[in-house]
């Protein structure tokens, strides 16, 4: 029997290592658990920080390729689990039967769902312009915008870890701050033979409201594939790295149980 392989995608202001915790619960559980980082994204936190400019050339063509090869890389096809723009890309390569199964959270929209008007200074932190190819959030924005639902003690140490600056060219193929939408931000709703999807929500979430998760829901009402619906009350866009992390985690893993997929898969 083999390991079944998950890959974990990160989402924008996160680095790779916001997976850590999962990575370990479903190594534990039996699973082949993996999260690479973006293209150009430095292995430590520190150093995406203090060297981010490769980052600054990551666009959402680039990231879906560069996972679409690691995923297609496996000899079984893994499960997929992303969050924000992670959580598009896994909808986008399930739909084009790249995957097993995916698993969305707080996911970017897909296809033609609009995300809501960013607050004000948000896309521009700290006065920064247009020109700049990095867009930093600041501790105070962290916590507004992405760990609402948290303390600011404990926003703050997430920030600490995990927050790195996201690529702008990335957030206007998203449509933030105005931009028009990559075609790639898009998922094959219609496909009846792709694996079961889970879409998750954080009802709380500002970044990606509860909303536009189920706007995105009902976009697979047509197809006959399995695609479920989980809300989770009083979460933020933080869900997957704050202190509830783990019911999340686990009510993915349940989830898969569900559906027949399995930590260990027969040898072919």
């Amino acid at each position: 029997m083999n390991r079944t392989p998950v890959v974990f995608i990160h989402g924008a202001w996160l680095h790779a290592l916001s997976w850590e915790s999962w990575v370990e619960r479903f190594a534990n559980r039996g699973f082949l658990a993996l999260a690479p980082g973006w293209p150009g994204e430095a292995a430590a936190v520190q150093d995406a920080r203090t060297s981010p400019e490769a980052l600054g050339e990551v666009t959402l063509d680039a990231l879906t390729d560069h996972y679409g090869r690691i995923i297609r890389s496996f000899d079984a096809r893994p499960v997929i689990v992303g969050h924000s723009v992670g959580g598009l890309i896994a909808q986008h390569l399930v739909g084009a039967d790249a995957g097993r199964a995916a698993v969305a959270i707080a996911s970017a929209p897909i296809n033609d769902v609009p995300l809501p008007a960013a607050p004000a200074g948000l896309w521009t932190p700290g006065g920064s312009g247009a020109a700049d190819p990095l867009v930093s959030l600041s501790g105070e924005q962290f916590h507004q915008m992405f760990a609402n639902t948290v303390t600011a003690q404990e926003s703050d140490l997430l920030f600490q870890r995990y927050a790195v600056p996201a690529p702008r060219r990335l957030l206007a193929d998203l449509g933030c701050g105005g931009g028009v939408r990559s075609p790639r931000a898009a998922a094959d709703v219609a496909n009846t033979g792709r694996g079961p999807l889970l879409l998750i929500s954080g009802q709380e979430d500002r970044l990606v409201p509860d909303a536009v998760t189920r706007t995105v829901y009902k976009q697979y009402g047509d197809s006959t594939a399995a695609t479920d619906l989980k809300q989770f009350a009083d979460r933020a866009h933080s869900l997957v790295i704050d202190n509830g992390w783990r019911t999340v985690a686990d009510h993915v893993l349940g989830w898969l149980e569900e559906h027949a997929v399995h930590a260990r898969h027969p040898t072919v």
